[in-house]
């Protein structure tokens, strides 16, 4: 195999006023916020265009359509598997090396010319600020299509013991079918990753995006297309959902689900395989990252202001829509009036509203049906909590509901327990000595684990929690927020009701889209079926 260039971490652009970066980027605001952009069915070569249309606006925007997707119904979806599993041969003969070019340079492409047009797509179709919109769309992204190339090729690495006269190889085969990718609004990296880790390893797939994210969906598979990936390897279905599940859950060549969203629609997916399982040619592999409710938990050592500052930006940053995003806070008596204080105050100070306003903090909700559900919440704060900032909301212009914070007497509250995928953050007030029964709190309170952080400058206490919340998190940070994991730094992923913990920006994740094939070679064949214990010769 050729040597590979080595991976490395995308930088961050900071967009600080009177830089190029911040320029070029408002100047692709202007450009996408004028245009309406028509988004096909894709299977192969065709582009098919259905009729059945699904408007697409911006979340801070609610009225103003950013793209109309053409719906893919049965037939269309059956069209879209049809045509990459036509090109499934081909591109699983293409060598690794072929496969890993276009992939680096898709990541240059949006290091470089793509950057602000991808970025802006993302800030307007999913009201992500800039700096949100940069560490996803363009940083996280890039990172896994660089990271995937050099995990895929250290798998490869991975070869059995040949002893003297035979030739020992174990071979990286994709899967037999296609891979069925359902992508989430939140994240533009996780909805690019999900088809492309995957055809990475040889593996055609069909692409199913949120309807909310489909702007910076069809960008991305442009930007593909012009880093040369062949028509068929990743065909897209738009829709919401049901009848594109239907049609690929019936298939018998399906191989694989890569799915990220809710536990809910995992579990009716799992079901679904689960009750097609006799017609496949091969058993499918289900990897999904689904729900999180999760925590912050301060040591009565912790230093309040860093506790704060992790509430405030874990908390709130997109709107609280990030399945790692902390919603529920446990802080010892003793800190809980300066950290109160402090996250009010950040509270206060933080602008929300139009994204590419870049004074803006906080954006809008995704959608109608997310802007009712956090309501509820709000509402149930009213009814049953004290709420201490925000508990507003308006959608006159945009999905916005304002940055809340919660306080509970209950540790079991619903508030406490439930995800709400967005703004409101809940704390509960622990006796300082109640460390201990804290933990087990933290750890039984709710059916997820997928982020959690440990907040203590007392190490005896940072161990007792390490041993207490081993299972309630898959990502498990300590004196940080429990956002931002880094692709090739923080594997994500999270077990029980949060997902299959497959790790994605890891080796770990890979393994999943591979169907190893062991070879042995002999080289010098045996010529006489009689082993040497059937002599009788001495």
């Amino acid at each position: 195999m050729s040597s590979l260039p080595a991976p490395y971490n995308e930088h961050v652009d900071t967009h600080e006023p009177g830089s190029p970066a911040r320029a070029r980027l408002a100047e692709a605001l202007a450009t996408l916020s004028k245009e309406v952009a028509e988004i096909p069915v894709v299977a192969g070569p065709a582009e098919l265009r259905t009729g059945s249309i699904l408007e697409v606006t911006m979340p801070h925007r609610r009225r103003h359509v950013i793209a109309r997707a053409h719906e893919a119904g049965a037939k269309e979806t059956q069209a879209a598997i049809d045509a990459a599993l036509a090109v499934a041969p081909a591109w699983a003969e293409t060598p690794f090396e072929e496969r890993a070019a276009i992939f680096l340079r898709a990541a240059d492409l949006l290091s470089g010319p793509w950057r602000a047009r991808i970025s802006a797509a993302c800030m307007l179709g999913q009201s992500k600020t800039a700096h949100q919109s940069e560490i996803d769309a363009v940083a996280e992204m890039a990172d896994f299509f660089r990271w995937n190339v050099h995990f895929y090729a250290e798998l490869q690495k991975h070869q059995p013991v040949s002893p003297k006269g035979m030739w020992n190889r174990l071979e990286m085969r994709p899967l037999e079918g296609f891979v069925f990718a359902v992508t989430p609004f939140n994240f533009l990296a996780i909805a690019a990753n999900l088809p492309c880790a995957p055809i990475l390893g040889g593996n055609v797939c069909v692409w199913k995006p949120a309807t909310s994210s489909l702007l910076g969906c069809w960008h991305v598979l442009e930007m593909l297309r012009e880093a040369g990936l062949p028509d068929g390897v990743l065909t897209l279905v738009p829709g919401h959902g049901p009848t594109q599940s239907e049609v690929a859950l019936a298939s018998p060549h399906l191989a694989a689900i890569h799915f990220t969203g809710s536990t809910g629609t995992f579990k009716h997916l799992w079901k679904g395989v689960a009750a097609n399982l006799d017609r496949y040619r091969t058993f499918p592999r289900l990897v999904g990252e689904t729900g999180g409710k999760d925590f912050i938990v301060a040591h009565p050592s912790a230093d309040p202001i860093a506790v704060a500052t992790a509430i405030s930006r874990g908390g709130y940053e997109y709107q609280g829509q990030k399945c790692s995003a902390a919603s529920r806070i446990y802080v010892p008596r003793s800190l809980w009036p300066t950290v109160r204080d402090r996250v009010v105050s950040d509270l206060a100070s933080m602008k929300m509203g139009d994204v590419a306003d870049f004074s803006n903090f906080v954006g809008a909700v995704i959608d109608d049906r997310a802007f009712a559900r956090i309501r509820g919440y709000q509402e149930l704060a009213r009814q049953s909590a004290t709420i201490l900032a925000g508990g507003g909301a308006s959608d006159a212009e945009g999905w916005f509901v304002q940055p809340t914070l919660v306080q509970v007497e209950d540790p079991k509250h619903r508030l406490m327990s439930e995800e709400i995928f967005g703004p409101v953050v809940t704390c509960f007030v622990y006796d300082d000595a109640k460390w201990s029964d804290t933990l087990e709190l933290v750890d039984g309170t709710s059916p997820y684990a997928l982020t959690g952080a440990v907040f203590a400058r007392d190490s005896i206490a940072l161990a007792e929690a390490d041993v207490a919340l081993r299972n309630a998190a898959g990502n498990f940070y300590v004196n940080d927020k429990p956002t931002g994991a880094v692709v090739g730094q923080q594997p994500f992923g999270g077990a029980r009701a949060s997902g299959t913990n497959d790790k994605a920006g890891s080796m770990f994740n890979l393994v999943r889209w591979i169907s190893p094939r062991t070879v042995k070679e002999t080289f010098v064949p045996p010529t006489d079926w009689r082993y040497p214990f059937l002599s009788d010769r001495p």
